[in-house]
């Protein structure tokens, strides 16, 4: 017979179509009692019981380049993901997969030499699907889309240390053991651990139809509950036409946000209370500068609370005319030509 995908082989088996299991929706997803923890800085994945008794560590690999969530970027995303799909139910240790079929090949040392650039993925595979729409789900940073599996890897390729293209690869007796104890709908959080910081968290720039699960609660906390602006004010229908700047910490979740208005317009900018102090407010204000440039824009206008103007002076707005009440609080126009 011969090898699948044009490798050689010596030793093969049987190509059997494996059924896959399927999550149907992961948002709206079954009771599941396990969770997933990978650590990416310390290259682990616990199994933890549903009151968080650690039931198993194994060492894992994650990408070589890092953490992100963009497409093309060939690295691990972070955040919170749940196991959409589980393949290879019953094959045997070291079995290949290609396209998530079996090639009919079992890998072996000679295998591996004879194709050493091969991405080799091995014996199970668990398929991970974001949670978190703007961050690892739909758009270009959706997880599943990227195809970011956990799965097995040649016995060759080292754990401990960032090697893969973007996925998280498992020695084989410990990715079939892992795929024995989970579900489908399983939850999936992946961090980078120490190496988060919010320097490096990321931002993205979306449309509300991607973005609004994310901000709308972030902007409830900070303007609504915080600042006692009535929700019918804070949420009008010009979001649904604005570009919106969201940063992310390492584990996901939206924790700063602005949105640009098409009439020239900087406004919303939010930072949670945990978050203040670390210059994420900083990092949104440049990036909707950044973003008005290449826009083609002239100028950018905001209003800011009255006393909230010096924060803007460094990047150039000035104050415009005098201070007005909106919402029950005083306010100042201010201007930034680019």
């Amino acid at each position: 017979m011969a090898s699948g995908a044009g490798y050689a082989s010596t030793v093969l088996c049987r190509i059997v179509q494996r059924p896959t299991m399927w999550l149907p929706n992961p948002i709206s997803r079954l009771f599941i009692a396990m969770r997933i923890l990978v650590d990416i800085s310390r290259q682990t994945l616990n199994l933890h019981a549903e009151d968080g008794a650690l039931l198993r560590e194994y060492p894992v690999s994650t990408a070589a380049l890092g953490v992100g969530e963009q497409k093309g970027s060939f690295q691990t995303p972070r955040g919170r993901h749940v196991i959409r799909a589980k393949i290879g139910a019953g094959l045997p240790s070291g079995a290949v997969l290609k396209a998530r079929r079996p090639t009919g090949e079992i890998c072996t040392p000679e295998l591996v030499a004879y194709a050493p650039e091969r991405d080799w993925i091995l014996s199970r595979i668990l398929w991970l699907s974001g949670c978190q729409p703007g961050f690892n789900r739909l758009g270009n940073c959706d997880t599943m889309a990227r195809y970011i599996y956990i799965h097995g890897t040649p016995d060759s390729e080292p754990m401990g240390a960032p090697k893969s293209h973007g996925c998280i690869r498992m020695r084989n007796g410990d990715v079939i053991d892992l795929f024995e104890r989970v579900a489908l709908g399983t939850e999936v959080l992946i961090r980078a651990g120490d190496a988060d910081s919010p320097a490096s968290f990321p931002l993205s720039i979306l449309d509300w139809r991607r973005g609004w699960c994310a901000i709308r609660p972030l902007r409830e906390a900070v303007f609504v509950r915080e600042h006692g602006i009535p929700a019918e004010l804070e949420f009008d229908e010009k979001d649904q036409l604005a570009t919106h700047l969201v940063l992310w910490n390492g584990e996901g979740e939206a924790v700063a946000c602005a949105r640009l208005l098409r009439e020239g317009y900087l406004g919303r900018i939010g930072v949670l209370p945990a978050w203040r102090g670390q210059g994420l407010g900083k990092r949104l204000v440049a990036a909707a500068l950044e973003e008005a440039r290449r826009i083609g824009w002239k100028e950018l206008r905001l209003t800011a609370m009255a006393n909230k103007t010096a924060f803007y002076l460094p990047f150039g707005f000035e104050p415009v005319g005098d201070e007005f009440e909106a919402a029950g609080l005083p306010h100042q126009a201010m201007r930034c030509f680019l």
